[in-house]
C-alpha cells in the first residue's frame, strides 16, 4: 500500500507537488494520470525516496521507503529504462542489482524469463531497443518479489505482443493481493487494465476514482433519443436520478439516468414512436481530456486554416 498525506515539493517558486493525498490499495491495478508537467513523476520519485518531499509524508507498506532494510523486497519501481550502464549485459544489470539484497541467481533469471529477455540476456545494454529497455527495467523491478509495484509509462516502446504481456503482467500482479501503480498517457491501455485512477493536475489531486465513474461524469450514461411526441415522452421517463435535458420545439431529448434498453421499454409500452435512441459513448480519454483542461501547461500550436 501506498500511503501520501498533503505530499508537497517546491522547486523555488515553482509547486511541483502542491498538497497531494491519496491511497493506492492493494489487489488493484491503479493508474495515475495527469498533463505533462502535472507532476506524476515527481510524486513517484518521492515514494522511493528520490525527492525528498517540502512537507507531507509518504510511506510504502506503512513506512517511509528509506525505512525499509530491504526496499527492493517492498516496492519495485521503473522510473527511467535508460538508467543502465550501456556497457553491462542484461543478465549483469540484473546480477549487480540482486547482490545489493542477497537475491539468488535463480531469480535474476527467473525474471529475464517472465520478461522475455532469454534471447539478449548476454548482450550489452545499450544496444537495446526502447522496447527491450522497458522489458529490463520491469525485471529489475520484479527482481526481489515485491508486495508493491510501481512503473512510470511501462509500455513506452513495447510492440503489440509486449503491450499485450505488461497488461496481462499488472492484472495478474493485482490478483496475487499486490499494490500496483502506473503512470501511462496511453488512455486506451488505462480503460482496459486499470482497476482504479488517481488524476493529478498543476501539482493537485482533480479525481480519485474508478474508470466507469470518470466515465460517467463526464456523460457517459447519457442517452440521446428522438420522438414525435417529445413532451409526453418526457413525462413518462421522469423520475428519481432521472435528468432530461431539450431544446424547446426539438424531437430530441438527452436523457441520463435510464438505459437505452429501459428508455425503449418505457416507449414501446406506451406506443410512442421513436426516431432515434443512441447511447452517448465517452471514452476514458474524452473523460480525461475534459477533467484536465484547465490543468494543460503545454498547448499545441493551432495548425494554420484550421480551427482551434
Amino acid at each position: 500500500m501506498i500511503e501520501a498525506r498533503q505530499l508537497t515539493k517546491r522547486y523555488g517558486d515553482k509547486t511541483a507537488v502542491d498538497g497531494v493525498s491519496f491511497t493506492v490499495r492493494p489487489g488493484a491495478v491503479t493508474g495515475f494520470l495527469g498533463p505533462n508537467g502535472a507532476g506524476k513523476s515527481t510524486t513517484m520519485r518521492m515514494i522511493i525516496g528520490l525527492d525528498a518531499p517540502t512537507s507531507g509524508t509518504v510511506t510504502v507498506n506503512g513506512r517511509p521507503y528509506a525505512r525499509h532494510a530491504a526496499p527492493l523486497h517492498e516496492v519495485g519501481a521503473l522510473l527511467e529504462a535508460r538508467s543502465i550502464h550501456p556497457g553491462r549485459s542484461a543478465f549483469d544489470h540484473l546480477m549487480a542489482v540482486a547482490h545489493t539484497h542477497g537475491i539468488p541467481r535463480r531469480r535474476v533469471s527467473d525474471v529475464i524469463e517472465q520478461t522475455g529477455l532469454q534471447s539478449v540476456a548476454r548482450k550489452r545494454a545499450g544496444a537495446f531497443s526502447l522496447g527491450m529497455g522497458q522489458r529490463l527495467g520491469i525485471a529489475a523491478a520484479l527482481l526481489g518479489d515485491p508486495q508493491t509495484v510501481m512503473l512510470d509509462e511501462p509500455v513506452n516502446g513495447l510492440d503489440p505482443e509486449g503491450v499485450l504481456w505488461i497488461r496481462t503482467l499488472l492484472t495478474g500482479l493485482a490478483a496475487e493481493g499486490r499494490t500496483v501503480f502506473i503512470s501511462s498517457h496511453l488512455m486506451s491501455e488505462m480503460a482496459l487494465v486499470a482497476d482504479h485512477l488517481i488524476v493529478v493536475g498543476r501539482g493537485r489531486v482533480l479525481a480519485d476514482t474508478t474508470v466507469q465513474e470518470l466515465v460517467l461524469q463526464a456523460g457517459g450514461d447519457t442517452v440521446v433519443v428522438a420522438s414525435a411526441d417529445p413532451a409526453e415522452l418526457r413525462r413518462l421517463l421522469a423520475g428519481p436520478g432521472v435528468e432530461i435535458t431539450g431544446r424547446p420545439g426539438s424531437e430530441q431529448l438527452s436523457v441520463t439516468g435510464l438505459s437505452a434498453r429501459e428508455i425503449g421499454l418505457v416507449a414501446a409500452t406506451h406506443g410512442v414512436a421513436l426516431f432515434e435512441l443512441t447511447a452517448k459513448t465517452v471514452s476514458l480519454e474524452e473523460a480525461f481530456m475534459e477533467l484536465t483542461r484547465e490543468s494543460v501547461e503545454y498547448h499545441s500550436a493551432t495548425v494554420p486554416g484550421r480551427a482551434a
